[in-house]
């Protein structure tokens, strides 16, 4: 993207950065939204709840420059703030997590830059979710621009937590009182073994549709027949 601005001035620069970051958001949305579709007609089941996404704002991005060392110019911007365009993607599951981190890297014109998995290795606040950077590439009229786009994939569950932290980090400005930061953690703990929990439920629940299905459907045809007649007996009954 820094070779697609050197022509404009700071005040086209920052139009370009934003149009090329608000097309990125649109091209990853599509796919989402067409995997998830796709997943439907196969397996009839969506494993996106919901989607989120957001154009990181003019102040958040200065803030970050500085808060890392780098002076606020569009070049530092495009080069070292990777969530400038973020997208949220809200899961029932665990499972379903990894299981859509797969789909997306699996995409041949997304190139995954980095993944962070905070699931497995959750941040010392409690935080988890599942971070993936990508590329995706923009096709202008006259160019392609590949822009980076920050995917977060998360339970409902963690987004609740996530949502709570980040309102206590900015209320406090990063320095919570000791005793609210320890109830977060336990918070935290506790959305685990909630997911944890619904996670097997929801196994077990498949298990038994499964069992249902392979007793409603059998591949012997004279078991069939047999199970036929028995329901014909009870339902004269």
């Amino acid at each position: 993207m820094e070779a697609a601005l050197k022509n404009y001035d700071d005040v086209d620069s920052w139009k370009t950065v934003i149009f090329l970051y608000n097309a990125a958001l649109k091209e990853v949305g599509t796919k989402l939204e067409i995997l998830n579709d796709e997943f439907q007609h196969v397996h009839r089941y969506n494993p996106i709840e919901h989607i989120k996404t957001r154009i990181k704002t003019a102040e958040s991005i200065v803030k970050k420059l500085k808060r890392n060392g780098h002076e606020t110019s569009i070049e530092n911007m495009v080069r070292y703030v990777n969530d400038i365009a973020g997208v949220r993607l809200i899961c029932s599951f665990t499972s379903d997590i990894y299981r859509l981190a797969e789909m997306i890297g699996n995409q041949s014109d997304l190139k995954v830059l980095s993944v962070k998995d905070y699931i497995k290795n959750p941040k010392e606040s409690g935080y988890k979710s599942y971070h993936m950077l990508v590329a995706v590439p923009i096709y202008l009229s006259d160019s392609v621009v590949d822009t980076k786009v920050e995917i977060q994939i998360r339970t409902i569950a963690m987004d609740f937590w996530a949502s709570l932290e980040h309102k206590i980090y900015y209320k406090f400005e990063g320095n919570a009182p000791e005793y609210i930061s320890r109830d977060l953690k336990e918070c935290a703990e506790m959305v685990s073994t909630l997911d944890e929990r619904m996670l097997s439920l929801n196994e077990a629940i498949q298990e038994c549709l499964d069992q249902q299905k392979d007793f409603d459907e059998p591949d012997d045809p004279e078991e069939a027949e047999e199970r036929m007649l028995l329901r014909k007996e009870v339902s004269l009954e």
